[in-house]
C-alpha cells in the first residue's frame, strides 16, 4: 500500500533557495582560482627568472687593422646601453698568443675611440687573457657591471629519475625537473631591459595625428588603416 505525502509550497521554495545558494558557492569557488595560477608542475615555478647584478658583455672579433661598420655599430650600441644602465669601468679583455696579435692593439685603440665617441667618460680598463688554441678566432671581450635577468640555478639538474625500473617511484606523469629550464634561460638572455620583468613601462604620449586621421576616416566611412603599397596602386 502506497501513501502520498503532501509537501507544502513553502518547503519547495526553501529547497530551491538552498540549491541556488549551494550553486552560487560552487561557482564562486571556481571563479576565485586565477586562470594564470602557477602550479607546482609549471616550469615558471621551478625556474623563476631573477634580477641580479652581473656582467654584461659582448665579443668583438678582429677582422683586420681596424673595425668595420658592423663592429662600430655594435660597440656604439654597447656603449649606449652602458650609459643607460651600467656602472663602474668598462673592461676590455684582449686575447694574447693568437695569430692576430699584431692587429689586436690597433683594434683595441679603435674600440676605445668608439666608446669615447659614444659619450662614455668613465674609466676603461684593458687587460689580456690567454687563449686555449691560437688557431681559433679569439674575440676582444667588452664587459661592464649592470642589471641582468638570469636563472638562480644552472640547467641540467636531475634530482630524481624520470622513472624507476624496479618500483613505481617517478611514475607520477608530471614534467621532469629540468623541463623548461633551457627555455627560461634563453628567454632571459633575449630581454633588452630586465626591468620589464618587474613591471610595465610608463605609457608614452598618444599620437594625436594618427588618432585624428583614424577618427576622420571612420566618420567618412573609410577603413582606418595605414596605407600599404598595394592600396596606393
Amino acid at each position: 500500500m502506497f501513501t502520498h505525502r503532501f509537501i507544502s509550497p513553502g518547503r519547495i521554495r526553501a529547497a530551491r533557495v538552498v540549491s541556488l545558494i549551494g550553486l552560487a558557492l560552487a561557482t564562486g569557488a571556481c571563479a576565485s582560482k586565477a586562470p594564470t595560477e602557477v602550479t607546482a608542475n609549471d616550469y615558471r615555478a621551478r625556474h623563476q627568472l631573477a634580477l641580479a647584478d652581473g656582467p654584461v658583455s659582448i665579443d668583438v672579433f678582429p677582422t683586420g687593422r681596424t673595425i668595420d661598420a658592423a663592429t662600430r655599430a655594435k660597440v656604439r650600441q654597447f656603449a649606449g646601453e652602458y650609459l643607460r644602465s651600467g656602472r663602474g669601468p668598462i673592461a676590455v679583455q684582449t686575447p694574447r698568443g693568437t695569430l692576430n696579435d699584431p692587429y689586436v692593439r690597433m683594434m683595441t685603440d679603435a674600440i676605445r675611440s668608439e666608446i669615447a665617441a659614444a659619450g662614455v667618460t668613465g674609466a676603461v680598463s684593458v687587460g689580456p687573457y690567454d687563449v686555449a688554441d691560437p688557431k681559433l678566432a679569439s674575440p676582444i671581450r667588452l664587459s661592464y657591471l649592470g642589471l641582468t635577468a638570469r636563472l638562480p640555478q644552472n640547467c641540467g639538474q636531475w634530482p630524481a629519475d624520470l622513472a624507476s625500473g624496479s618500483s613505481l617511484k617517478g611514475w607520477d606523469n608530471s614534467p621532469h625537473w629540468n623541463h623548461g629550464c633551457a627555455y627560461q634561460n634563453a628567454f632571459a638572455q633575449q630581454i633588452a631591459d630586465p626591468r620589464d620583468l618587474a613591471g610595465p613601462r610608463a605609457e608614452a604620449p598618444s599620437d594625436v595625428m594618427m588618432r585624428t586621421r583614424a577618427i576622420k576616416q571612420a566618420r567618412e566611412g573609410q577603413t582606418p588603416q595605414v596605407p600599404t603599397a598595394s592600396s596606393k596602386q
